[in-house]
């Protein structure tokens, strides 16, 4: 793997380093609906149409939008006490109604996402259609040391099945390939015979396609394609983007790598983090207007989605799509898909050159730091940093000239979007968060990191 190549490719290098079995194992092909015709087998795209990429093991056409269930939206819980909070099954509803409308077919989700709801909420809204309607990812997200043994991990893939209403999974992954190294793989899914178990489960049709989703050390995404040839992996899931292409920093791996290994194998790749944490569509006003200035009428995130869904054994790209407009937004760039031209592959290289000189915290909102055993609220004070960030509203000290006016933004926003008994100040540095996040963040040193500077900012002493 050679991750110091940082020059500006071409849009002929770029399809080049795909692979030709990229080009063998996902066929474009795009329409409204979801049935098989002869435009879709030559990989065709129909004008306005969804785009859809074909699944070389099964056939299956994926929609090249799949949607993500890690963030459905929450509301006040009917009867709880204050602060309380619930999913809003009815938009939920409405969101799944609008993507199925709109030629979306795969969605995905996990035991872990959305307090240990996601599953139930995302099988209530989709078992209102047809099952050939649509293919429902889930995980073996066997974290806790309760669902590491055998039957532990058994019950947990049965109550997926449970949750989803369905007697069989489309896409079944092993969560979080990765994290913590081969001990923690080895002791998930291997020591307990789940791997074995899970691919006689495919051998009996109750998983269609078996593969893994990949967060970390690269000797485990390494040594699992090294054993492809015995478990024969259906998909593999990584983090692709138009930064991480070249410049994955932390644990990440550069996607170039992750994805040119999947080809060689013809081993189709499910995209996740397309915008980097929302990074990629809540950048610095500078960066956004040298993109909307080639393309006025779209959105800053539409780029980054052309990006992610440009590569063609990219078999689609998730999203977490919490609000009705970022799922049109999102519907409208794949319906149907126009790829990157080498100019905009040179401005996406450049946009991801000058993002890194900017000292934002590389936090995507996975959750998986969540819950603080103290309450912090992660995410959302990373969230809030790398928002205020992003607009300039980070003085660098008081000597700054929109110092005042960037002083009282960031702490009024501060205080409205994280509530002050969950922000950064709570932070006793137990260190229990650090092993579960995928970007390698230091948590609580940037926690304290960013607890000084508010300080600073209070006291007038920056």
């Amino acid at each position: 793997m050679d991750n110091k190549d940082k020059k500006n490719i071409s849009r002929r290098d770029f399809f080049k380093t795909m692979g030709a079995a990229g080009l063998a194992t996902a066929g474009l092909a795009a329409c409204a609906g979801a049935d098989k015709d002869a435009s879709a087998s030559k990989g065709e795209k129909k004008p306005g149409g969804m785009t859809y990429r074909t699944n070389p093991t099964t056939g299956d056409r994926v929609s090249l939008l799949g949607y993500g269930c890690m963030r459905w939206p929450m509301r006040p819980k009917q009867g709880g006490k204050e602060g309380e909070e619930e999913v809003d099954q009815e938009t939920v509803n409405a969101l799944v109604d609008y993507a199925i409308a709109h030629g979306v077919n795969y969605f995905d989700t996990s035991p872990a996402y959305v307090r240990g709801l996601s599953e139930t909420v995302t099988g209530i809204a989709l078992s209102r259609y047809p099952r050939d309607k649509y293919f429902i990812a889930t995980k073996m997200s066997n974290f806790s040391p309760a669902t590491q043994t055998r039957q532990g991990s058994i019950d947990l893939y049965h109550n997926s099945m449970k949750a989803l209403q369905v007697d069989y999974i489309d896409y079944y992954l092993l969560h979080g390939i990765g994290l913590n190294g081969m001990p923690a793989f080895e002791q998930r899914f291997v020591q307990n015979g789940i791997l074995d178990y899970l691919a006689e489960e495919r051998a009996a049709g109750r998983i269609r396609n078996l593969g893994f989703s990949y967060h970390g050390d690269v000797k485990v995404f390494d040594y699992l394609l090294s054993v492809h040839d015995k478990y024969k992996w259906d998909f593999v899931q990584i983090q692709l983007n138009y930064v991480d292409w070249k410049h994955a920093s932390g644990w990440n791996t550069n996607a170039e790598y992750l994805y040119n290994e999947l080809q060689k194998r013809g081993i189709p790749a499910v995209v996740m983090e397309p915008l980097l944490g929302g990074r990629l569509s809540n950048m610095a006003q500078h960066l956004a207007a040298r993109l909307k200035q080639h393309r006025p009428e779209e959105s800053v995130a539409s780029w980054a989605f052309r990006f992610a869904g440009s590569p063609p054994g990219v078999l689609t790209v998730l999203s977490g799509m919490t609000y009705m407009e970022h799922l049109q937004d999102n519907v409208r760039t794949y319906s149907p898909l126009e790829p990157c031209t080498d100019e905009e592959l040179a401005l996406l290289e450049d946009t991801a050159q000058m993002i890194l000189r900017y000292p934002s915290v590389p936090c995507t909102a996975c959750q998986y730091c969540m819950p603080c055993p103290y309450g912090i609220n992660i995410p959302g004070i990373f969230a809030h940093y790398n928002k205020c960030i992003n607009e300039g509203n980070v003085p660098s000290s008081s000597q700054d000239e929109n110092y005042r006016k960037a002083r009282r933004a960031f702490l009024v926003g501060y205080d409205r979007s994280v509530p002050r008994l969950r922000q950064a100040n709570h932070c006793i540095g137990c260190h229990q968060c650090e092993p579960h996040c995928p970007q390698s963040i230091k948590i609580p040193d940037e926690m304290k990191r960013i607890d000084r500077f508010v300080e600073q900012l209070k006291q007038g002493t920056l």
